[in-house]
């Protein structure tokens, strides 16, 4: 009879995490920004049918990469446990904080199982407030870990070189067209240091609108809506370095002077 081989736990677990990150920094990357009114979610994703950003409950949106079916069978998941709660209980009782301690059991459980692959998804789970110092942000990785994100976030891709991107240009109080400018800008930029023209059919956008009257703060920015917002956000990139460049201007007259 042979031996079996011995893998060590620590080298399995490491082994696991090592294949669940290849896969999903094959995906395309997912930015999620808070602006003045709410929480801007942002996409590279030609697909006008696979969602990849999606409403959960009222306040409460869903973004994710990875495998497509592996996260959509965690949003329906979401979902029911969101109307399930909110129809037994009262619909104040559904948080951010909720569903991602839910998402956390699931994708940790399925992490530490040898009888199956671990799922090769990382999520994001975002709460919009009544205030930005309301607002919540939850990042997910594959191991069923939960970290807690303010103003600026992406997964999937090269999210390390997007997220050192957005930390150095996100700001408190943007416009919805100026966050939806610096999250194309990140986007657009690859692993080489070059960047990519990014259109509005090769991108999914959706808000968590805090000003809108009814309760789903939930809302997808389409078609010429969309194309407006992405030239107005040009328009005031434009209109900011030409103030810049007209300060360095002055400052060299009054030291010539």
């Amino acid at each position: 009879m042979t031996t079996p081989f011995y893998v060590s736990p620590q080298q399995a677990m490491a082994d696991r995490a090592e294949y669940a990150r290849k896969g999903i920094a094959r995906g395309r990357s997912v930015v999620v920004l808070q602006y003045a009114d709410g929480i801007v979610f942002v996409a590279e994703n030609p697909s006008r049918a696979l969602h990849k950003v999606s409403e959960i409950y009222d306040r409460i949106a869903f973004a994710a990469v990875g495998k497509y079916n592996e996260f959509e069978n965690l949003r329906i998941g979401g979902v029911r446990y969101a109307d399930l709660r909110g129809y037994t209980y009262d619909r104040e009782d559904v948080t951010a904080r909720g569903l991602a301690n839910v998402y956390a059991q699931t994708l940790g459980t399925i992490f530490s199982s040898a009888a199956e692959k671990p799922y090769e998804v990382e999520l994001i789970v975002a709460e919009v407030g009544e205030g930005p110092e309301d607002d919540q942000i939850y990042r997910l990785p594959h191991d069923g870990s939960i970290v807690d994100e303010h103003g600026s976030v992406a997964v999937g891709g090269n999210a390390d070189q997007i997220s050192t991107y957005l930390d150095q240009r996100h700001r408190d109080g943007m416009t919805l067209a100026e966050a939806l400018k610096l999250a194309v800008d990140s986007l657009s930029r690859d692993n080489n240091g070059g960047e990519r023209s990014l259109t509005a059919e090769q991108l999914e956008v959706a808000v968590l609108d805090r000003n809108r009257p009814q309760k789903r703060k939930f809302k997808r920015v389409l078609g010429g809506q969309l194309s407006r917002l992405l030239e107005s956000g040009e328009g005031a990139a434009d209109s900011e370095e030409s103030a810049e460049s007209d300060g360095a201007e002055e400052s060299t007259s009054e030291s010539e002077d």
